[in-house]
C-alpha cells in the first residue's frame, strides 16, 4: 500500500515550511478547551483497542460513515470493535476532500508511526499493529498528553461535579500535564430543559444548600465557582443555540425561577430573561475571580428525533444555526462593561458568516486590561478544518489583531485529537507563508516566527495566567 506523506501537508510555500518546521512544530500544546474525561487521565487509562481510542464518541467519524451508507450497527451499534474499525477503514479512502482524510492519516502517523494509507486491504494489519502498541505507557491516557508535550489541558465540567478526578491528577506527580477543570453551567441556565428541577436538587447538594429560590441559586453558583477556583479553574464555558438578551430585574427573574420550580411552563420571553440575567451575574462572578469566559454560540442539536430516541444525545445529529447575533451580543457585553465587570471573553460562532461581525463586536470592548481581552474564538466544530480556519484567521487579521490570538484547541472527547493542533499550525504557517511570498509581510522569519509561536502557545499562557 502506498504511503501518504504528511511531512509537507498544507505547507504550500518555502516560507510556510520554514515557519512551520523552525518555529511552530516544536511548540508545546496549550489545549484550553476539550471534553476529555479527567477520570481517564487520573487512572492513566490503557485503551483496550484502537476502536475505543479512535472511534468511540467521535461524531465527526460517525457522520461521515452514515453519509457513506454504513449501517448504524457498525458505528454505534452492537458490532464488535474490530468490525467497527474495519468499517471505518473501508470509509477512509472515500473521504477525499474531507478533513477526516488528513486527520486520520496524521493520527496514525503521530501516534503509531504508520505512514501507509488506511484502506480495507491493510486494515487487519494496522488493527493488530496499533493494538500491540497500545500496551505502551506512552499511549495510555496521561502518557499521550506527555508524548505530545501538552502543558495545560482544560476539561469541561458541570458545577455539581466533585472534581475528585482532578484532585487525583493534581496529587500524581507522574502526570506531567496540568489538567484543570472548566466551569460549564449550561444545566443551570437551561431553565426549560427536561430535568431542570432535579438538577437544582443536585446542584444544591453539591453546594451544601437547598435551592428554594433564586437567591439560593446565585449562592449555590457562587459556592461552586469558589470550589472550582480552589481546584485551579480559571475558565468558564457556555453553549447556546441562539444567544439570548432580554433585560429583566432581579425580582422578575426570581418570579420566573419560582414558576419553573413549580413545574409551570415558561414563555420564550421568560426563558430569555432568566438566561440573560443569570448569565450577567455569572459574568460578574468570573470577573471578580479573574476568570475568562467562553461563549460557544450557534449549534442546533439532536435534530434527528428517531435517532435521538434510539441512541441518545450528542451522537452526531447536530447542525449550524443561522440567525442574527450582533444586537444581543453587543448588548450583553455592554451591560458587563457598564458595570466594569466584563471578564476576558472568547466568542465562538458555529455560523462562519458571523466572523466579521464578531471581530467588529469584540473590537468594541477591548481595553488596557490585557492584549486581546476579547477574542474571536478559533474555527469551531464543523469549521476546524483548512477552509474554516483560513476564514476565521483572515477575518481576525483584517478586522482585529491576529498577533494577540490565543490559538487552537481540540474541543474533543478523544485522546486521538491532539494532532488538530499540528493541523492548525500548518494552516497558520501556510497563511503567513503566503503573505511573505506575496510581499505582504517581510521575509523576517525571526519576527514572523515569533508571532507564530505566540499564537501557538505563548498568548494562551499570558491570557489564562496558567502555565
Amino acid at each position: 500500500m502506498k504511503q501518504f506523506n504528511t511531512e509537507n501537508l498544507l505547507l504550500t510555500s518555502n516560507s510556510a515550511k520554514k515557519l512551520y518546521f523552525e518555529y511552530a512544530a516544536g511548540m508545546p500544546i496549550y489545549d484550553y478547551h476539550n471534553h476529555l474525561n479527567p477520570a481517564d487521565i487520573a487512572a492513566n487509562k490503557q485503551f483496550r483497542n484502537l476502536t475505543e481510542l479512535w472511534l468511540e464518541g467521535d461524531h465527526y467519524k460517525w457522520r461521515a460513515m452514515r453519509w457513506l451508507g454504513i449501517d448504524e450497527s457498525l458505528i454505534t451499534g452492537e458490532a464488535s470493535d474490530e468490525e467497527k474499525f474495519m468499517a471505518w477503514a473501508r470509509a477512509v479512502p472515500r473521504l477525499v476532500g474531507n478533513p477526516l482524510y488528513h486527520w486520520s492519516h496524521l493520527e496514525l502517523s503521530r501516534y503509531f508511526g504508520i505512514e501507509e494509507r488506511l484502506s480495507e486491504e491493510n486494515a487487519a494489519e494496522i488493527w493488530h499493529r496499533c493494538n500491540e502498541r497500545l500496551q505502551e505507557k506512552s499511549l495510555r491516557a496521561a502518557g499521550i498528553l506527555q508524548h505530545f508535550d501538552v502543558r495545560v489541558a482544560c476539561t469541561t465540567d458541570d458545577p455539581a461535579d466533585d472534581l475528585a478526578a482532578h484532585g487525583r491528577i493534581k496529587d500524581n506527580d507522574q502526570i506531567t500535564a496540568k489538567v484543570l477543570p472548566t466551569f460549564r453551567p449550561d444545566r443551570a441556565l437551561n431553565i426549560t430543559a427536561p430535568g431542570f428541577i432535579e438538577y437544582m436538587e443536585e446542584l444544591g447538594r453539591a453546594a451544601g444548600c437547598t435551592i428554594a429560590g433564586y437567591e439560593d441559586l446565585l449562592a449555590a453558583l457562587k459556592n461552586r465557582i469558589d470550589f472550582f477556583h480552589e481546584q485551579g479553574c480559571r475558565l468558564s464555558d457556555h453553549g447556546f443555540g441562539e444567544f439570548p438578551f432580554e433585560r429583566a430585574t432581579k425580582r422578575e427573574t426570581g418570579e420566573i425561577f419560582a414558576k419553573a420550580l413549580r413545574g409551570a411552563a415558561l414563555t420564550d420571553s421568560e426563558e430569555n430573561k432568566y438566561r440573560t440575567f443569570t448569565l450577567l451575574r455569572l459574568g460578574e462572578m468570573y470577573y471578580e475571580r479573574g476568570w475568562a469566559m467562553q461563549l460557544h454560540i450557534g449549534a442546533i442539536r439532536n435534530n434527528n428525533t428517531r435517532m435521538l430516541e434510539t441512541i441518545g444525545r450528542d451522537s452526531g445529529y447536530d447542525s449550524i444555526l443561522d440567525y442574527h447575533l450582533a444586537s444581543s451580543l453587543n448588548a450583553f457585553l455592554n451591560e458587563l462593561e457598564l458595570a466594569r465587570q466584563l471578564p476576558r471573553t472568547i466568542v465562538y460562532s458555529l455560523y462562519p458568516y458571523h466572523y466579521e461581525m464578531l471581530a467588529t463586536t469584540i473590537g468594541n470592548f477591548q481595553s488596557g486590561e490585557s492584549a486581546g481581552k476579547l477574542q474571536l474564538g478559533s474555527a469551531w466544530w464543523f469549521h476546524d478544518q483548512k477552509e474554516g480556519m483560513l476564514q476565521q484567521l483572515k477575518a481576525l487579521s483584517s478586522i482585529g489583531v491576529i498577533s494577540t490570538f490565543v490559538g487552537m484547541l481540540t474541543d474533543s472527547r478523544s485522546f486521538m485529537s491532539l494532532p488538530r493542533h499540528e493541523y492548525f499550525r500548518r494552516v497558520l504557517c501556510r497563511l503567513f507563508g503566503e503573505w511573505i511570498e506575496e510581499g505582504e509581510l517581510p521575509a523576517d522569519y525571526g519576527y514572523i516566527g515569533g508571532i507564530v509561536q505566540d499564537i501557538c502557545y505563548h498568548n494562551a499562557v499570558r491570557y489564562f495566567g496558567v502555565s
